[in-house]
């Protein structure tokens, strides 16, 4: 056999990279890398101008109205409105969002009220985004290397998480907050235009269904007659809690109070972002034989980080528990991703979701505002408990 002949085989894609594929994975890393850096620069923006505990808590919670309220309305959106199209407004609104977050930060102080604000509408675009982001995903994949597809995506995902969290801590550290705020608009910007060329007209028509209302008793009735979906959903809400606390409050005070600030939090986060990469690659080789088991067992370690910020234990010992999370956290969502691949509409997805996040933002509103007139190594302790 020739190398010339070897050669495209090489470099051909796998059956289930596709098009569509490609181009929503592409996207996707290029989001989680703005991303995961405007967490760290949004927290320590907040810190920056003068707020407390409980101003970081209320910005990092503002996305919890317009997320509770409209994710629901964003799945039945995208079951209704082309997919792409309502991902492609929901990036363009969060790159505005961001543009105004950073134009503040960068020109003067900017207020609380407009950091919420701006947040508010990120969470806006989040909620339409997020329910029409799953289904097409789960559409633009076919047959048996499913789960493989996922976990790759995921990887990739995650990846940019870890190179956008580490990033992200040393540029707030250099130059501040203002600057990766303005780099995660130009991501959103450009995901927004890697989703505008994706290809539809090959995938299957949807059924029409009957109104909006009808579509949301539908996915409720099909919801509550599982027990195992409610069961996992309302345990990974409790987990999910903790974690959001964890990663929106807790984490960037304990590095400012015990750490040394946004570059310590910022390699934490790098470090779970390493972790979830080593555990969508572990799933690209491994398939359970029962997968919501698996992924279930995986939840109990969310507990492990919060236990830490509760010490606090020193920032070798910190990273090393984030990165065992973020290799079990990762486990659980290939394996749960997996498990809902067969179904076509998207009424699970959008519940689902729906009822996690609402427990998560729910719990950053209390924790945000109690932390400076509580015990906070208490508050904090109180967390893996729950998640236990």
């Amino acid at each position: 056999m020739t190398p010339s002949a070897d050669t495209p085989r090489r470099l051909r894609k796998p059956a289930w990279a596709g098009r569509n594929y490609s181009l929503l994975t592409a996207a996707a890393f290029v989001t989680n890398l703005g991303s995961h850096g405007a967490l760290v620069a949004a927290a320590f923006a907040v810190l920056g101008s003068g707020g407390d505990g409980g101003d970081v808590g209320l910005v990092a919670a503002a996305r919890t109205l317009p997320l509770v309220l409209f994710l629901l309305i964003g799945g039945a959106v995208a079951d209704r409105l082309p997919r792409h199209r309502v991902m492609v407004a929901a990036n363009a609104l969060n790159c505005l969002s961001q543009g105004a977050f950073a134009a503040l930060v960068l020109l003067g102080e900017p207020r609380l009220w407009q950091m919420m604000l701006l947040t508010a509408l990120g969470g806006t675009g989040q909620a339409f985004f997020s329910p029409a982001a799953e289904g097409m995903l789960l559409s633009s994949v076919r047959g048996e290397q499913a789960g493989r597809a996922f976990a790759v995506f995921r990887m990739a995902m995650q990846g940019a998480g870890l190179g956008g969290a580490a990033l992200g801590g040393a540029l707030v550290a250099v130059i501040g907050p203002g600057w990766v705020l303005a780099a995660d608009a130009a991501a959103f910007a450009l995901a927004g235009s890697l989703r505008s060329l994706l290809d539809v007209r090959d995938l299957p028509a949807r059924e029409a269904g009957g109104g909006m209302l009808a579509d949301l008793r539908e996915g409720w009735q099909e919801f509550r007659s599982r027990p195992w979906l409610w069961g996992i959903v309302l345990q990974f809400s409790l987990a999910n809690a903790v974690v959001a606390a964890a990663d929106s409050v807790y984490g960037p005070l304990v590095a400012r109070d015990h750490l040394g600030g946004a570059g310590p939090w910022g390699l934490a986060l790098g470090f779970f972002g390493a972790g979830t990469v080593v555990g969508a690659f572990l799933m690209t080789r491994w398939k359970p034989h029962r997968l919501l088991l698996v992924g279930t067992l995986c939840v109990f370690p969310l507990a492990l980080p919060s236990a830490a910020l509760a010490v606090p234990v020193p920032i070798g010992a910190l990273c090393a528990v984030m990165f065992t999370t973020g290799v079990t956290l990762e486990v659980f969502g290939v394996s749960w991703m997996t498990s809902q691949h067969p179904c076509e509409r998207n009424l699970f997805v959008w519940l689902t979701t729906w009822y996690s996040e609402r427990t998560g933002e729910t719990w950053k509103v209390r924790t945000g505002p109690v932390w400076p007139a509580s015990r906070p190594r208490k508050l904090r302790a109180n967390s893996p408990l729950m998640t236990a």
